[in-house]
């Protein structure tokens, strides 16, 4: 139900268009008293009254005008106004910061092929890279989020592989933990205004996720088993992983990037609250 009293942190907003041709918002706030999450609308009228970054994810807001529809599970809103404003991620310097971190571990790569195959992604898209988060939702989804996310687990693997007494060659583990959700500065729209984060359509007319992106980047340029520790990162063919490992008899290489994503996306900054 809609409460005029409370405030309200948004959790997601995407504009579509109607039937009709006009412009909808499609408002996710979630109620901080209760944590009660209401579903809204908002015409295009009102969308062109109010400012964008009024639905930056994160921000404090309050609703001041809006109707409840029972039969829908939804409001409509008509007014707005911010009672604290969301950061947008990580600042530059602390971006660039983690990109050097993340490329002093490329330097560790003993296999020059690979390290070089790495570091000219990296490179290549740089600037992309340094801006798109690692998640719309789920974690580290600021601007900034896919560098901390990305050197976080390095950080991770840095230490898992100590204990691997060199069972596992860890120039792979290295460049997976890189390249395992590099796919996503396509997959991807960030707005560095609003902090607002979109699919990318056109990328998903070609490519099913991220992880098929990394998938057929490596096993095309040769290196098969970064190629599977990617394709098994996200576990289970239900949660997006094209080898599932739970149906499969797999390498145990296998199972240490899935295990390290998903200690970072757990226990690291999950989001941009963290860094506030």
């Amino acid at each position: 139900m809609l409460d005029l009293n409370a405030i309200y942190e948004v959790v997601t907003f995407a504009i579509g268009d109607t039937k009709a041709g006009s412009k909808m918002g499609k408002l996710q706030v979630r109620n901080l008293d209760d944590s009660t999450v209401l579903n809204c609308i908002l015409w295009e009228e009102t969308l062109n009254r109010l400012d964008s970054k009024l639905f930056r994810t994160n921000n404090h807001i309050k609703i001041n005008a809006g109707t409840y529809n029972e039969k829908y599970n939804n409001c409509l809103i008509s007014d707005i106004s911010l009672v604290k404003e969301a950061k947008l991620g990580l600042d530059e310097a602390q971006r660039e910061e983690l990109f050097n971190n993340i490329m002093n571990y490329v330097n560790k790569i003993q296999d020059k092929k690979l390290a070089e195959f790495v570091s000219s992604l990296l490179f290549e898209h740089e600037a992309e890279f340094k801006i798109t988060p690692a998640a719309k939702l789920m974690h580290h989804n600021y601007i900034g989020g896919l560098l901390e996310h990305t050197y976080e687990c390095l950080d991770i693997a840095n230490t898992v592989l100590t204990k691997c007494n060199g069972k596992i060659n860890p120039d792979n583990v290295y460049a997976a933990c890189i390249l395992h959700d590099f796919g996503k500065i396509f997959e991807y729209i960030v707005d560095t205004q609003t902090g607002l984060i979109e699919y990318n359509e056109d990328f998903r007319k070609d490519w099913r996720t991220h992880s098929q992106w990394g998938f057929s980047v490596c096993m095309n340029n040769g290196f098969k088993d970064v190629a599977k520790m990617i394709a098994a990162h996200h576990g289970r063919a239900d949660w997006g992983a094209l080898i599932d490992l739970n149906e499969k008899d797999a390498e145990p290489f296998m199972y240490i990037i899935h295990h390290i994503d998903d200690l970072s996306a757990k226990f690291g900054k999950i989001s941009i609250t963290d860094i506030e």
